[in-house]
C-alpha cells in the first residue's frame, strides 16, 4: 500500500470560548475571598479601572465610547515636568530626621517604656521544630551529635512522629546507627513526652516511663497486647496476663489518658472564618434573600480616561488603542461579576423555593434535590448551577451552609415518598447518641430503627453515612468504664 501526502480543504464548526467568556466563568466559580483578590488585582494592574459608585449615565457613556476610536484624539498628551518653585519652602532637617536610610519604617520611640511588649510583635505560633530546636540549642550535643539531632528535627512530622528510620539518617550522614540511636534516645527525651517516636506503641511507652510505671501492667498491655486493646478484648488480655478483668480495665482507663499525637499541640491550623456570600431573612410568613457586598469594591471607569475617549482631552492613536483595549476589560469585569452576583441570587431564591420546610423546620426537614431541578427552574444550565454553588455560602435562619449542602440524593420511604441523604446522616447521628455505651447498636440495629421511623434504607448505606459521620462500629463505640 502506498503512502501519499494531499492537501484537502474541511469545514467543521466547533465552540471556541472567547477570553471574555472564560474569565466569565473564572469569576462565578471562585469564592468570595478570591473573587476580592481578583479584583483588587485588576485594580492594580488596569488603570482605567478605580473604586467608586459609577453614575448610570458615566457608565452608559463609557460603554459608547469603547465601541470605536475617537479621530480626533491625535494630539500628545503634554509632560508634565517638574518645578523648581516651591523647593525652597520644604524643611529639608526635618524631613532628612524622619527618613531612614535603611529602608525601615520602624516607629520611632523617646523612651522604653513607650515600646510595645515584644509579645505583641508575634506574628505566627511556636511550631514544633521551633519548640524543638529551641530544647537543642539548651542541649548538651555538639559536633555530630547536635548535627544528627538537626537531622532527626528536620525528619519529624506535625503529630511528632520520626519519619525517618535510623538507618536512612546514618546513611545520610555517614555515620554508626548506634550513634544516631543514642541522639534519638536524647530526642525522644524532649518535650513534649513521646515526640520523635517510631510507632504508637513507643509514643505510649514514653509517656508511661515518665510517670514512673515502668515494669507495671500499663506497660505490659503496651508491650505485649495493643492490638487486643485497640478492638477492646480485655478477657482476652486478662486471659493472657493472669490478672483480673477489673486491673486491665483500669490500666485500659490509664492509656485511653495518654496523648497519642504529641505534636498536635503546636500546630499551625488556624480557625478560618467564613463570610457569607448571600443572606436569607424571614419577615413574616416570607424569607428575603439579599446579597452581601461588603467587602467587595464598586468599580467603576476612571474620569480621566473617559473624558479622553470623549475627546474631551487630546491622545494620539496609540494611547487611545490602549485606552480602549483596557476599557474594554474594565467594562467586561463589571459586567461579569454583576452577572456572578445576579446568577447567585436567582440559585438561591429558587434554592429557597424548594427547601422551605428546612428553613422552616430544619435539617431533618430537608428534601432530596439536584442541580437538574435548579437549572430546569431557573433556565440555565446544569454546569452553571455547579460552578455557582462551588465555595459559596449562605446565612440563613438555621445556619451557615454552603450552596452545594442542599443537593442531596433521595432515600426511599415506606410511605413511597422519599427523604435526603443529609436528613438520615443526621438520624444515624441520632441514633447513636442516643444509645448505650455499653451495649451499642449494630448498623443492622440502626436499619431496624430507621426501618420503624418509615426510612428504608440497606445496612451497607447506613455503614457509609456512619463513616462519613466520623462515627466507628459498634465495636469501636464500646465503653466498659
Amino acid at each position: 500500500m502506498a503512502l501519499e501526502i494531499r492537501q484537502q480543504l474541511k469545514l467543521s464548526q466547533q465552540l471556541v470560548m472567547t477570553p471574555q467568556l472564560q474569565q466569565a466563568i473564572k469569576l462565578l466559580q471562585l469564592s468570595r475571598m478570591e473573587l476580592m483578590d481578583v479584583v483588587r488585582s485588576e485594580l492594580e494592574e488596569n488603570p482605567v479601572l478605580e473604586e467608586g459608585q459609577e453614575l448610570p449615565e458615566e457608565k452608559d457613556e463609557a460603554e459608547e465610547n469603547s465601541g470605536a476610536a475617537d479621530e480626533s484624539n491625535t494630539a500628545e498628551l503634554s509632560e508634565v515636568k517638574g518645578d523648581s518653585e516651591g523647593v525652597t519652602d520644604i524643611d529639608w532637617r526635618t524631613y532628612l530626621e524622619s527618613y531612614s536610610l535603611g529602608g525601615s519604617t520602624a516607629d520611632n520611640y523617646e523612651a522604653d517604656d513607650e515600646r510595645p511588649s515584644f509579645e505583641n510583635l508575634l506574628t505566627r505560633k511556636t511550631s514544633l521544630q521551633d519548640h524543638l530546636a529551641w530544647q537543642l540549642n539548651l542541649s548538651r550535643l555538639e559536633h555530630m551529635d547536635r548535627l544528627i539531632a538537626c537531622e532527626l528535627v528536620g525528619n519529624i512530622d506535625d503529630d511528632g512522629y520520626l519519619q525517618a528510620t535510623v538507618e536512612e539518617v546514618a546513611e545520610q550522614l555517614g555515620v554508626e546507627t548506634g550513634q544516631v540511636e543514642y541522639v534519638l534516645g536524647v530526642v525522644q527525651d524532649f518535650d513534649p513526652i513521646g515526640v520523635a517516636s517510631r510507632n504508637l506503641q513507643e509514643c505510649l511507652l514514653k509517656q508511661v516511663q515518665q510517670l514512673d510505671m515502668e515494669g507495671s501492667l500499663v506497660e505490659l498491655v503496651l508491650k505485649n497486647h495493643l492490638k487486643d486493646l485497640e478492638v477492646r478484648r480485655y478477657q482476652a488480655v486478662a486471659r493472657a496476663l493472669q490478672v483480673p478483668v477489673d486491673e486491665v480495665y483500669e490500666a485500659a482507663k490509664l492509656i485511653s489518658g495518654l496523648d497519642p499525637r504529641p505534636g498536635s499541640q503546636y500546630g499551625q491550623d488556624e480557625t478560618h472564618y467564613i463570610s457569607p456570600d448571600i443572606f436569607v431573612h424571614k419577615v413574616g410568613d416570607e424569607y428575603i434573600v439579599v446579597l452581601n457586598d461588603e467587602g467587595l469594591p464598586n468599580l467603576r471607569i476612571n474620569s480621566f480616561y473617559r473624558n479622553a475617549l470623549a475627546g474631551k482631552t487630546k491622545v494620539d492613536d496609540e494611547a487611545g488603542e490602549y485606552i480602549q483595549e483596557k476599557l474594554r476589560g474594565a467594562l467586561w469585569l463589571i459586567k461579569s461579576i454583576h452577572q456572578r452576583q445576579r446568577t447567585i441570587y436567582k440559585v438561591t431564591k429558587s434554592i429557597v423555593k424548594f427547601q422551605r420546610n428546612f428553613f422552616d423546620h430544619g435539617v431533618s426537614y430537608l428534601k432530596p434535590l439536584v442541580l437538574r431541578d435548579v437549572a430546569e427552574d431557573i433556565e440555565m444550565h446544569e454546569s452553571t448551577v455547579s460552578r455557582v454553588t462551588t465555595n459559596k455560602y449562605v446565612q440563613t435562619p438555621q445556619g451557615l451552609f454552603e450552596l452545594k449542602y442542599f443537593f442531596n440524593s433521595g432515600i426511599n420511604t415506606t410511605e413511597g415518598d422519599s427523604v435526603a441523604s443529609e436528613s438520615v446522616k443526621i438520624k444515624i447521628k441520632g441514633i447513636i447518641s442516643g444509645e448505650n455505651e455499653r451495649k451499642p447498636f449494630s448498623d443492622q440495629k440502626i436499619v431496624d430503627i430507621l426501618r420503624d421511623q418509615g426510612i428504608d434504607i440497606a445496612r451497607r448505606t447506613v455503614t457509609k453515612y456512619r463513616e462519613m459521620l466520623g462515627l466507628g462500629s459498634s465495636t469501636q463505640r464500646k465503653r466498659l468504664f
